[in-house]
């Protein structure tokens, strides 16, 4: 059981639930404000949130499996937490049965959302599934994932959580989506900020691969001032606390950025990635405050 736990990365969970607090949050606040009360409902927020951490389990399954299997992690060079498959805790043929089982198992949970969001939803859910395989097999390799995070971290779980609850996205959900996804992506950059000389060595052409360890720093430091400012949507309509309680989360994510640009390399990052995973916790939890605090002025 401990194998499989590790094997799923709890920590990473925050990145599958910032998305969907900040699309109901967005959520609740415009149905409190324009629609009728009763509009807002709990089912599908529920069925939003499991959908998004079953997927994100899955998620990391497929990438235990398919770095294992193509070479890409070996326990005496891996610099991140360990693997379950590389450690060999997990046999390779019962994490396919885990892929396939965590597969299945998000599909039944999205598929009542049909009737909140339409038909409609199928073709997300698809999407989803398709991309969370292409995500490990292809698209990491040619320097896509961060375009993929910045989409299925960020785009697609807000306004979609946003569209099943009140059946329309507007340009202040699309800010806050793109915003989301960015605070997400630096979770990856300083992933692949501390594996660039293995992914290198293995022809994986990541963002930081290409771009070179300086850009990849400048980069991790501005996504989330970017993320931060892109805000400014909230303040435009009145809405200040959902603008200046995120701004509490950039001493965290400066304070990150000195620590990784000093370390530079080895494993004394996977602090950093912890680090950055608390700090996208944070900034989901104060946007969330901040559009729940101004449903209710």
């Amino acid at each position: 059981m401990r194998a499989w736990l590790l094997a799923a990365r709890p920590k990473t969970l925050t990145g599958a639930a910032v998305p969907v607090m900040i699309g109901l949050a967005l959520a609740w606040m415009d149905a409190r404000e324009f629609y009728q009360p009763g509009t807002f409902s709990f089912v599908a927020a529920a069925l939003c949130l499991l959908f998004a951490l079953i997927m994100q389990v899955d998620a990391n399954f497929i990438n235990d499996f398919v770095d294992y299997a193509r070479g890409t992690d070996d326990r005496t060079t891996r610099l991140g937490p360990e693997r379950a498959c590389t450690q060999g805790w997990v046999d390779t043929e019962s994490m396919k049965h885990a892929i396939a089982a965590t597969t299945i198992l998000a599909c039944l949970v999205g598929l009542p959302l049909v009737v909140y969001g339409g038909l409609e939803m199928v073709l997300v859910g698809m999407l989803c599934v398709a991309f969370c395989f292409l995500y490990t097999t292809h698209l990491s390799y040619i320097g896509l994932g961060d375009v993929l995070v910045l989409l299925f971290f960020g785009v697609v779980p807000v306004t979609v959580t946003y569209y099943v609850q009140l059946h329309e996205v507007t340009l202040e959900v699309v800010l806050a989506s793109l915003a989301c996804g960015l605070v997400i992506d630096t979770l990856l950059l300083v992933n692949n900020f501390r594996d660039r000389d293995t992914d290198r060595e293995a022809g994986k052409q990541t963002l930081v691969v290409r771009i070179g360890a300086k850009a990849s720093l400048i980069l991790y430091l501005s996504v989330g001032i970017v993320a931060c400012l892109l805000g400014l949507v909230f303040l435009l309509h009145g809405r200040w606390l959902a603008f200046v309680l995120p701004l509490l989360y950039l001493p965290f994510h400066i304070s990150t950025f000195l620590t990784i640009r000093r370390i530079d390399h080895g494993r004394e990052l996977n602090h950093c990635l912890g680090n950055t995973s608390r700090n996208i916790f944070i900034y989901g939890l104060l946007l969330t405050a901040g559009l729940l605090l101004t449903s209710i002025q």
